[in-house]
């Protein structure tokens, strides 16, 4: 039995920041790393699939494995993509060498007793209300970033408004211009000629606000699906110009053919308009903006690559913290690379940076599924 879930441009720090940042920096390395906690799942149902989502992410826990009766539980399949390894037995789990926790998910009250009965004394297990008591603080944390990503999304749309103003100005201009021809014109041809440019143009004025109603929206609750990321970069630039002024910026498109990965569409296209105006606003509009694709079985890489400012090598590990950001106040929420972390880890994918003071900065992703969907064509 298991519980219902519902479902940069960056400025130069100072001197003294940098001291204080540096200083920081090495009172951390000087602080052994403590090892990870090594954590045993009991229960591969829908409590179980979330965990994993979570535990996965934090990068001081340590899943060493997950078991389940039913051979078709979802956490199960949720645990090959992440590669966390998946046992037959709940004994041949919890004998793994120097586990420190069991997390009992089955909801059945009679799993516990047993689990304490095989257990080595250093090992605890979180079961009963304990493991309720988790469970509602997974789902309040689930939700609390669902909203982050949406709020951090709305707020962007903010600065579309001239983008959009804009590109909405010139069909509407010559739909009133064709209008008041058409009030005078008395030759049939050109009437129809005429009331086709007005088709074409309010054509136009529904794709923009097509796109935006698309992107703006809440992210949808439907299953991961294979997506076309060559497709999702193009979309995304889309969206981006209404942010950024792209017509000063050389793009360069270095696409492998047919790279799909695994995941939500909507978190996916957010992710790279986030990444394209991040490296647009870098640049100060001028510059050079590559995006890149490429696929082996199993992995699928994308790097968005500026020629900015670049980040100061002090910020890079802070930058995907929420709310910091490098940007002007009131020009940023600093929750955007927060965010875009977030969604990668969930695909079972990683983000790094390499970045340079002056020379710019590339962001790769990438994303890993042993079934080998890199480089696979995307389903329609």
């Amino acid at each position: 039995m298991d519980w219902t879930i519902s479902q940069g441009k960056s400025v130069a720090a100072t001197s003294s920041a940098n001291a204080q940042l540096r200083l920081q920096s090495e009172r951390s390395e000087s602080i052994p790393a403590s090892p990870p906690i090594r954590v045993a799942i009991v229960g591969a149902g829908r409590g179980g699939t979330a965990l994993l989502d979570v535990l996965h992410q934090i990068g001081t826990i340590e899943i060493v494995g997950i078991t389940d009766k039913d051979p078709l539980a979802p956490g199960l399949q949720r645990a090959r993509e992440i590669n966390v390894t998946i046992y037959d037995r709940v004994a041949d789990l919890i004998k793994s060498p120097g586990l420190n926790l069991v997390m009992d998910v089955t909801g059945d009250p009679a799993t516990a007793p047993v689990l304490r009965e095989q257990l080595q004394v250093v090992t605890d297990i979180v079961s009963g209300q304990a493991s309720r008591l988790l469970w509602k603080l997974v789902q309040h944390e689930s939700t609390l970033q669902t909203e982050l990503l949406h709020a951090e999304k709305l707020a962007g749309i903010g600065s579309f408004a001239a983008g959009i103003a804009h590109d909405m100005n010139n069909p509407l201009q010559l739909i009133l211009g064709l209008a008041e021809n058409l009030a005078d014109e008395e030759d049939l041809d050109t009437v129809h000629a005429q009331a086709r440019d007005i088709i074409d143009a309010v054509k136009r004025t529904t794709a923009i606000c097509r796109d935006l109603t698309s992107y703006s929206r809440r992210t949808s609750l439907q299953q991961d699906c294979l997506v076309n990321v060559n497709g999702k970069l193009d979309e995304a630039l889309k969206i981006a110009r209404y942010a950024v002024a792209l017509q000063d910026i050389d793009i360069r498109k270095l696409y492998q053919p047919d790279v799909v990965v695994k995941g939500n569409p909507d978190e996916l296209l957010h992710v790279f308009v986030n990444l394209i105006t991040n490296a647009v606003q870098a640049m100060e509009h001028h510059g050079t903006l590559t995006l890149e694709t490429s696929a082996v079985p199993g992995t699928a890489q994308v790097r968005v690559s500026d020629t900015g400012c670049g980040i100061a090598p002090e910020l890079h590990s802070r930058i995907f913290e929420p709310f910091f950001t490098t940007k002007p106040p009131g020009k940023g929420t600093g929750l955007g690379l927060y965010n875009i972390k977030n969604v990668i880890h969930r695909m079972n994918g990683s983000i790094g940076i390499d970045s340079h003071i002056g020379r710019g900065s590339t962001f790769t992703l990438a994303f890993h599924d042993e079934s080998g969907a890199g480089g696979r064509r995307a389903e329609p």
